[in-house]
């Protein structure tokens, strides 16, 4: 018996972002606000099941068709997947990924090598391919803050919203590189089995988003 479309949705902050998002767009969405320990729950009205995943997960798992449609942040994407098609910007979550370094750095300046801190090695190494330069980026998985405060990075590359954690330890923003916020993303086979019943939950959300 074929499945249910599936929507894979990243736990925590974008979880409850979406949420509200859903049920503005006509969706019950009760049993997905009280799930307890239940990581694949159907909306209300039984249009789709939701399953509960960290971030990269959602990648995988609609790239591998395991789920159909996936809502993930925009960081996510450039740094772990794009075998499939992103349909929509949701408009929530919005914040930068930047480039920092301690105040009054001139990280540009000079010739010396440079060594970068950043949980997204990827979008980092990408960003200074562009600019032709050749950076070290190392991976840290906790505070990137503390690569320059501890002095083994000269920058960072993470996200920012307000600017405040730069701030409190010295930092300062020197380049956007790239704008970040969560995106709907699907399945290419599914969206050729299922293209009516997913374009529909796409264009209720696009709706749910414009009528903010």
């Amino acid at each position: 018996m074929q499945r249910k479309i599936r929507m894979a949705l990243t736990k925590g902050r974008i979880e409850k972002a979406i949420i509200p998002m859903l049920e503005k767009a006509g969706y019950g969405c009760e049993g997905l606000k009280d799930k307890g320990r239940k990581l694949i729950i159907p909306t209300d009205g039984g249009e789709f099941e939701v399953v509960f995943a960290k971030a990269a997960d959602v990648i995988t798992y609609v790239e591998t068709g395991a789920c159909d449609i996936g809502i993930v942040g925009k960081d996510t994407i450039m740094e772990n997947g794009s075998s499939f098609y992103e349909m929509a910007d949701l408009g929530i979550g919005r914040c930068r990924m930047v480039l920092a370094a301690p105040k009054d750095a001139n990280f540009f300046d000079g010739y010396a090598a440079r060594t970068v801190a950043s949980k997204y090695p990827k979008i980092a190494a990408d960003y200074f391919a562009r600019k032709q330069m050749d950076v070290k980026v190392l991976k840290i998985e906790g505070s990137v803050e503390l690569g320059p405060v501890l002095g083994i990075t000269d920058a960072i590359v993470d996200l920012v919203e307000t600017g405040k954690t730069l701030a409190e330890n010295g930092l300062e923003v020197v380049e956007t590189v790239c704008e970040v916020s969560t995106r709907l993303i699907v399945n290419i086979a599914s969206l050729k089995l299922h293209k009516s019943s997913i374009e529909e939950i796409v264009d209720r959300l696009n709706a749910a988003r414009e009528d903010k």
